[in-house]
């Protein structure tokens, strides 16, 4: 069902999912968006924690970057480079094995990891390379009283210095070299608490995905089989949203509250996506915990 929201025109917005996301349609993002209309995206944006916006490919690079310091302080990627020309921005290209197919939250390998990513679509296959989202507050919400209490207790490790290879269904050779050499040139490691307290809804969401290392207190094993049994609780097809996209799409998400997955199912097709984020605020925990990098090096 679609609903009417005005702003300084009238927009359209269409529930795409059962629990998250949303399509607003009638929007021109901009850095210039008049103060009512922006409310009206942040407060959607805090609701669905996915909204998409098709037509806009009159967003450049520095346009891009501009509409994305409304929500906050845009932040570059602690490892790699932005592009030519721009301070934040981060291109994702297939040609150089920026393939993201596995779920992740963004930097989680950092305490204050983004609260907002703004993706753009520049260049998309003719078929494949959805993105996939799912809502890690609905996680928790369905979990059995038993394992939430039991979630409410653990602690874990986040690292960009994590095992590539296995966790890729689909591989390259030169995605895992462009990974060693630029992703971990520089190795954090964090300590989350598994469920934290979203900072403006208070809502609770499990935090996990690709960074995950290892549970603090358990041995390897037991972690990996902590890891799969939240893991598939986030990522079960009720708590996702699909997204098929074309070039001069927008996304924008709650990196607080949602993982991604990039599907890696268009071959040698290009695919060229560029992202800006938000800085965020360091994760709490229930019991007012908060989250903190313990260890930053060079990788070996």
């Amino acid at each position: 069902m679609a609903v009417t929201v005005t702003g300084t025109k009238e927009w359209k917005v269409e529930r795409i999912a059962g629990r998250l996301g949303a399509q607003v349609s009638g929007a021109r993002l901009s850095g210039e968006l008049d103060d009512a209309s922006f409310e009206a995206i942040y407060e959607l944006l805090l609701a669905h924690k996915v909204l998409f916006f098709r037509g806009q490919q009159h967003l450049t690079n520095e346009e891009q970057e501009q509409f994305a310091k409304r929500f906050g302080n845009p932040v570059a990627h602690p490892t790699v480079p932005a592009i030519a020309g721009t301070d934040y921005t981060l291109e994702l290209d297939s040609d150089k094995g920026d393939r993201a197919n596995s779920w992740h939250t963004d930097v989680t390998f950092q305490a204050a990891y983004p609260k907002i990513s703004i993706l753009r679509g520049v260049s998309i296959p003719e078929s494949g390379g959805d993105t996939v989202w799912a809502d890690t507050h609905a996680a928790y919400h369905t979990l059995p009283v038993e394992l939430k209490q039991f979630a409410e207790r653990l602690w874990a490790i986040h690292s960009n210095d994590y095992d590539y290879v296995n966790q890729r269904y689909v591989w390259s050779e030169n995605g895992r070299k462009h990974f060693e050499e630029v992703f971990t040139s520089k190795v954090y490691e964090t300590e989350h608490p598994l469920v934290h307290v979203h900072p403006e809804t208070g809502e609770k969401h499990l935090l996990l995905g690709h960074f995950f290392k290892r549970f603090i207190g358990y041995n390897t094993a037991d972690s990996e089989d902590l890891y799969r049994l939240f893991q598939r609780h986030i990522t079960q097809l009720e708590n996702t949203v699909r997204w098929r996209w074309q070039a001069g799409d927008v996304v924008i998400w709650d990196n607080r509250a949602t993982q991604h997955y990039a599907v890696n199912d268009y071959g040698s097709a290009k695919r060229v996506v560029r992202r800006v984020t938000i800085d965020g605020e360091i994760p709490v925990s229930l019991s007012e915990r908060r989250s903190v990098t313990r260890e930053v090096g060079k990788k070996k």
